[in-house]
């Protein structure tokens, strides 16, 4: 039987399985094969031999778009079904393959460990190798934090079954998971994992409550399997980082977000300085509803309007789409044709994996968007968001694969300037009521609260979690202590004692992510960064966003910083501009405070 879903995915292979796709797999099998044995018999590179790596290197990068094709097709298949078998044995095969891509890459940074910076620099300046600076950068600086070829070659193959295994196991059993909600009228219905988080952020108190009870209730029954697969995917990675002389673990998450730790201290270090700038935003919330203090479920639940609604499906594209267009017409543009394309699965569903995502095809140059969408603003923002990554790839579309390799700091910018535009789009519509612009301010306060309190509470929860880690495996016991440690020194005393959610660790997927280590500070990144180019969008209008774009399409060409400083001029490794940034937020939230007492009379 087919699986039941929105987007087409018949560009990427007319059909699952089919004669096309098993000669594109046959025919790229093949090709890793033998680039690898090419590779291995290669000297490291040296003046006489460069010509041979320019064309291995270029061979590479054309095996890894195929590559990466597939895993874009396939990551779509196992996200809307993750109960079929016929996904997972896909996506087994495919790990197999990036372990031998992964191998390819172990030869590349051997070449590069030990050249000369006057033979490096004559590799770069090869015709075929142009755009290709800042990627075979980040390469040779890898190469310096790498084992001997044999045993990262060993390493690779035990991925397989080890780190990527136990990331499986978990997309597999979040995607399998269901709890039993009871709603307030009596009514029980067994729902998947994934549809928790839409009812944790319904207007009705009550439904959040249910829904935070009941979903707990299954992470307890699965915990054990959740603290083992997270605690061998640390493990994993805290036993290889000694062995590749990689000073401490959170040296590899400053190079895949391509940004320094200076870069990271300075952001961190204004976030706390200014973390009574979204308490504020939530003790608001809590007047809002009667509350001294909210609890978890409150944090994603829009004020207590008067005709709170739901916004169906094709009314939310029409809304972000016609808030796009009015903002921003190019992305407005963008985004009709996403939907003519059906570029998006959208539709909640049993056996879907929880949480939403943009994949981008960089054979074809498409993208997909991953969502379960439930009515909400919270999901309306989620739409935004999503387009705004789909937009940052198309705007790259015309450059090689190896320039199109940009880290997570920049690619969370586009997206969140996409929410942004949303806003503005919104706020700038004509019939805009007192009411309507109090729930777009509210969403922008509900902002504050997730990128400057939530996602920096799960990084300090990550990074106690490995300092413990380090020293064994920790317990189920100990997971929850340090998560409702976290909780309470990022938050303070506007989250209630005892209100704290001790199963974060479980049922937030990017804890579980192999290929990505410290999944969360990236966001606080770029939603900073965003509003510092959004900032200038709305100070220099239109003529902005020709500069925009050049700084998406720049993105994989530099470091973080570089990039910053090209676009904005501004110095990332001082607190000063992130302040800046952040007190940008002080004027939504101070027209929200004056707004509330008309819109809720009495109850602010």
């Amino acid at each position: 039987m087919a699986t039941q879903m929105n987007w087409d995915l018949s560009s990427y292979f007319p059909e699952f399985a089919g004669p096309e796709m098993r000669q594109f797999k046959e025919a790229l099998v093949g090709d890793l094969a033998w680039l690898l044995e090419e590779a291995q018999a290669l000297a490291p590179l040296d003046a006489q031999n460069a010509g041979q790596w320019e064309e291995l290197f270029t061979r590479a990068e054309e095996v890894g778009t195929r590559l990466g094709h597939w895993a874009s097709y396939t990551g779509c298949l196992a996200s809307v079904d993750a109960a079929n078998e016929a996904y997972a044995r896909e996506e087994s095969e495919l790990d197999l393959a990036r372990a031998s891509y992964t191998k390819v890459e172990v030869e590349m940074r051997r070449a590069l460990r030990q050249a000369g910076d006057e033979v490096f620099a004559g590799l770069l300046a090869r015709p075929a190798l142009e755009g290709c600076g800042h990627y075979l950068k980040s390469l040779r600086q890898e190469a310096q934090w790498s084992m001997p070829p044999a045993e990262e070659r060993l390493a690779a193959d035990l991925g397989v079954d080890g780190i990527q295994a136990w990331g499986r196991l978990y997309d597999t059993l979040s995607g399998k998971l269901e709890f039993d909600m009871e709603f307030p009228e009596g009514r029980r219905q067994r729902l998947p994992i994934s549809q928790r988080r839409a009812l944790m952020a319904d207007p009705d108190r009550r439904v959040r409550q249910a829904a935070f009870v009941a979903g707990n209730a299954a992470w307890h029954q699965v915990e054990d399997v959740a603290a083992a697969a997270l605690n061998a995917i640390a493990g994993t990675r805290l036993t290889l980082n000694p062995r590749r002389q990689v000073p401490h673990f959170l040296d590899v998450a400053l190079f895949q977000s391509s940004i320094s730790r200076a870069t990271l201290d300075a952001m961190l270090e204004a976030v706390r300085r200014q973390a009574e700038l979204p308490r504020r935003a939530l003790r608001l919330k809590a007047r809002a509803m009667g509350l001294g203090g909210i609890s978890w479920y409150d944090l994603e639940a829009p004020l207590p309007f008067p005709h709170t609604r739901t916004i169906p499906w094709e009314e939310a594209k029409a809304l972000v789409e016609r808030a796009f267009s009015r903002a921003y017409p190019s992305l407005g543009a963008f985004t009709r044709d996403l939907y003519e394309a059906r570029w998006i699965e959208w539709e909640p569903r049993a056996g879907k994996r929880p949480g939403g995502f943009c994949t981008s095809s960089p054979l074809s140059g498409e993208s997909r968007i991953f969502m379960t969408y439930r009515d909400t603003l919270h999901d309306l923002r989620t739409l935004a968001h999503e387009a705004g990554h789909a937009f940052h790839q198309h705007t790259m579309r015309q450059l090689r694969t190896w320039a199109r390799e940009y880290p997570m700091t920049l690619a969370e910018t586009a997206s969140t300037f996409g929410e942004l535009v949303l806003a503005e789009g919104l706020l700038a519509e004509g019939k805009a009521s007192e009411l309507a612009r109090a729930r777009l301010l509210d969403m922008e306060a509900g902002n504050a609260c997730a990128y400057l309190l939530d996602i920096p509470m799960r990084f300090e929860f990550e990074q106690r979690f490995y300092e413990e880690r380090g020293q064994g495996p920790v317990s189920v016991s100990r997971l929850k202590e340090l998560m409702v440690q976290a909780q309470r020194q990022v938050f303070g005393e506007v989250l209630e004692k005892g209100e704290e959610d001790p199963y974060f660790w479980a049922s937030k997927l990017h804890f579980y992510i192999t290929g990505v280590t410290f999944y969360n500070f990236p966001y606080t990144f770029g939603f900073l960064l965003s509003r510092g180019l959004f900032s200038r969008f709305l100070a220099e209008g239109v003529a902005f966003l020709p500069r925009y774009e050049e700084f998406l399409r720049l993105t994989g060409s530099g470091t973080a910083e570089e990039v910053a400083c090209q676009a904005l001029g501004c110095d990332l490794e001082t607190p000063a501009f992130w302040e800046e940034a952040i007190q940008s937020l002080e004027e939504p939230l101070r027209r929200l405070e004056e707004l509330l007492p008309r819109v809720l009379p009495g109850q602010v």
